[in-house]
């Protein structure tokens, strides 16, 4: 029987060689020479002949043998590893090989692509053609239960550091039955990288109901810390906006190129919210509230005030003019009835369309990412954005239509309500360029408390004595020991 190897090896040293390079492969264990050779000699048949594998000649060995061996050397990069290391030979006949590649590309297609539809199907969506779609009738609890699976993920890819800290970190948390809420006094710390605060933030994120993103662009944080007792009561993190978001566009009024050049004045917060035990005593009200002070907007103008953008290399003003945020679960209320004597301070504008990537936000997400640096090409190119793909989205509008999957698939169904929160009294026209001066409504953190603690917190803790049972104890991820709150 003619072989195969022989069309591609036309030397006995070339044979040599192919042997010598596989041997010392760190990933492969390929037995003696001629084992070797018959083993490659069964896939490269079926590169040339694009045939199934069943129909593999019994002379090459057992057809399923030889393709589980296949299929692990395509999960350790052995094929890839030999297709570079060879594609230059002069002896090697490189069509076939280049076919061996699309042998093996075709099958990591295939093996993606069912990964993320029982990837979806396990999270409870029902899988349907170019669209995914949920129960219509679903609860909160249900849509937190659809968001635990890249919340575990994420918890589970946490940097090693705040595993080995969590002891410490859990000091910095209130215990329930000593908090006197006569005696709580908020005041914002800004977060800085690298710092204890910045550990603390990554850490208390892990605990929201639904995946917790870095931001984007710009970013401030602020951890709202109670001054009394020195204890985290609260996240606040604002990062760039998305480009698009209509209810919000439509609220302002503004044109495409007013959108151009004031989106920079706005700011998404894409974590707002208290911790326990203050959040029994609805402190998640006073973080949101804490969002629209006056420290945020002078934080702001402080890091920003100078700065060049990236591409254009326009000055910044340093104004932050509009603070907007999404509600985790669908319809929110936390936002409700949120006023100070100027009136509201956070006005509900619209839903989301229901996309995003929070669904392939789990183990899937590498193994697309992977996939897309592989076989796709970034959408622009901007020398000072630097190489690669900007963000999950593109990684996964990229990666769904090269494994035959629909990009629809980013729309997961879960409409979160958009409010806007304005920092002056003519954002509006502002933001559409239609006046370059802001009137800032002034809001300090002691006025903003005043109110809240008049208008809730005092009144709650009479109603409602939760927060005194609750323990830094609850909130172990790593249950290694037995953790002592001093």
């Amino acid at each position: 029987m003619h072989s195969v190897l022989d069309s591609v090896i036309l030397s006995p040293i070339n044979r040599s060689n192919m042997y010598g390079f596989l041997r010392k492969h760190p990933r492969t264990r390929v037995g003696s020479e001629l084992a070797c050779r018959l083993f490659l000699e069964a896939v490269l048949w079926r590169a040339r002949t694009h045939r199934a594998w069943r129909t593999l000649p019994p002379t090459y060995g057992h057809w399923g043998s030889v393709y589980q061996r296949f299929a692990a050397w395509c999960d350790k990069g052995v094929w890839k590893d030999l297709h570079k290391h060879f594609q230059d030979d002069p002896n090697m006949c490189v069509p076939l090989l280049d076919s061996l590649m699309e042998q093996v590309h075709a099958r990591a297609t295939r093996k993606l692509r069912i990964a993320i539809v029982r990837s979806l199907q396990t999270q409870g969506f029902q899988v349907c053609g170019r669209t995914i779609a949920l129960p219509q009738k679903r609860s909160k609890d249900q849509l937190r239960t659809l968001h635990a699976t890249a919340v575990r993920y994420k918890i589970e890819r946490a940097p090693r550091e705040l595993e080995s800290k969590e002891e410490r970190l859990l000091q910095h948390l209130a215990v329930g039955g000593e908090i006197d809420p006569e005696c709580i006094r908020p005041h914002l710390e800004e977060v800085h990288p690298g710092s204890e605060e910045e550990l603390l933030f990554r850490y208390a994120s892990l605990h929201w109901s639904i995946p917790i993103s870095s931001g984007y662009g710009k970013r401030l944080r602020f951890l709202v810390i109670d001054g009394y007792n020195k204890k985290l009561m609260g996240l606040i993190g604002l990062g760039d906006p998305v480009y698009s978001l209509s209810p919000r566009d439509e609220w302002i009024g503004w044109t495409l190129s007013d959108r151009k050049e004031r989106l920079r004045n706005v700011m998404d917060a894409f974590v707002l919210g208290a911790v326990p035990p203050y959040s029994f005593l609805l402190c998640g009200k006073l973080v949101a509230m804490l969002a629209t002070s006056d420290t945020i907007r002078h934080a702001f103008k402080q890091k920003y005030e100078g700065t060049r953008s990236l591409i254009k290399r326009k000055v910044h003003d340093g104004n932050l003019a509009l603070v907007t945020t999404t509600s985790a679960l669908g319809r929110s209320s936390l936002y409700n009835r949120l006023r100070l004597a100027e009136g509201l301070l956070y006005e509900r504008v619209g839903f989301t369309q229901g996309s995003g990537e929070f669904h392939f936000s789990n183990g899937i997400y590498d193994a697309m990412a992977q996939f897309v640096q592989e076989h796709c090409e970034p959408t622009a190119k901007q020398e000072r954005w630097g190489t690669g793909f900007r963000n999950r989205r593109e990684v996964i509008r990229k990666c769904l239509p090269a494994l035959g999957l629909s990009s629809d698939w980013l729309y997961h169904g879960v409409e979160r309500e958009v409010f806007v929160a304005p920092l002056a009294h003519n954002t509006r026209a502002f933001l559409r360029g239609e006046c370059s001066e802001l009137k800032w409504r002034c809001h300090s953190v002691e006025d903003i408390f005043c109110y809240f603690r008049k208008r809730w917190l005092l009144p709650r803790a009479e109603r409602n004595q939760q927060f005194k049972s609750w323990s830094p104890t609850n909130w172990v991820l790593w249950p290694k020991r037995e953790y002592m709150h001093g």
